[in-house]
């Protein structure tokens, strides 16, 4: 049952995460930002506030618990590497196909990237 919580709570903290990162990439890239410079803005604000959150909310298990340091490594850890795939995947979109195909393309590539990133945070990054 506590996982069923978890998930719920990751979702709806990452859905939150998911649109304040795609704000920022379409903000900054209406603005003559390049691509791949405004997707890591955009996940380098979604990912601060979905850190914050997910630490003090989703995976907490008593109302004492605090982030530590190695939570906060164990997370880079994890937000590089989707943030590599994101980019690298979302910068080939916008040359290829146009950016506004990359934007209506960022949230499912980013959503495919949550799912995964739910039981790495479960299991490693918040453990």
């Amino acid at each position: 049952m506590r996982l069923l919580k978890q998930g719920a709570s990751f979702v709806m903290v990452g859905l939150i995460q998911l649109a304040i990162d795609w704000l920022v990439f379409v903000a900054l890239t209406k603005v003559g930002c390049g691509s791949s410079v405004a997707n890591v803005s955009g996940r380098i604000v979604g990912a601060s506030f979905g850190f914050w959150l997910n630490g003090a909310w989703t995976f907490s298990e008593e109302r004492e618990w605090r982030l530590h340091g190695w939570h906060l490594l164990k997370f880079a850890v994890l937000w590089s590497m989707t943030t590599l795939v994101s980019t690298v995947i979302i910068t080939l979109i916008s040359h290829y196909k146009g950016l506004h195909v990359a934007w209506m393309v960022k949230p499912v590539v980013d959503i495919f990237l949550a799912l995964l990133s739910f039981l790495v945070s479960k299991y490693w990054v918040y453990n």
